[in-house]
């Protein structure tokens, strides 16, 4: 249990560095996109290529070139389906969850909340987090499709905290 032979250890320390910059150039050679925030779809994604890897190195009855084959198959089949996402509608709003409004103007909506399965602390942490003060301060807090949370400060609270442009005007002078 704890020691089963010499050249399954050697099979690991082969495969393991060969498979991991295998990966490590499939993900460069995909794009940004493989590598971004995750919404369900890439989560799923990026799972299945962990355990692809997890299986080619420790089961003996995978062949690296197989392990190989089916992470560069899941990565083309993510950029199969982006792409078609980007230019078809319904394959976008299949994939990808829609961003969920769950305060508007100082209020809890209640029943986003509740569908969406989110609790009022979480939405503080979140307006801590974004250094908003209060829940009067904020226009909206939006659910974003990768499960982050977008605080909206009212322009009034937004009107004393520095923007780029401020910050830009204010270093070149």
């Amino acid at each position: 249990m704890l020691f089963d032979s010499w050249s399954g250890l050697g099979r690991v320390l082969l495969v393991g560095p060969l498979a991991y910059v295998a990966l490590v150039a499939i993900l460069r050679i995909s794009g940004k996109r493989t590598l971004t925030k995750l919404n369900a779809f890439d989560l799923v994604v990026t799972v299945a290529l962990g355990s692809t890897l997890a299986t080619v190195l420790l089961s003996k009855s995978v062949a690296l070139a197989e392990g190989l084959l089916a992470m560069a198959l899941l990565v083309f089949l993510q950029f199969a389906i982006t792409w078609l996402a980007v230019r078809v509608s319904w394959v976008d709003g299949f994939i990808k969850s829609e961003p969920t409004l769950i305060v508007h103007e100082g209020r809890f909506l209640e029943q986003a909340l509740v569908a969406q399965r989110v609790t009022k602390d979480e939405v503080l942490l979140a307006l801590r987090s974004s250094g908003a003060g209060d829940l009067a301060d904020v226009d909206a807090v939006v659910l974003e499709t990768d499960g982050s949370m977008s605080v909206l400060k009212s322009r009034s609270e937004a009107a004393h905290s520095p923007t780029l442009a401020s910050v830009t005007s204010w270093s070149r002078s």
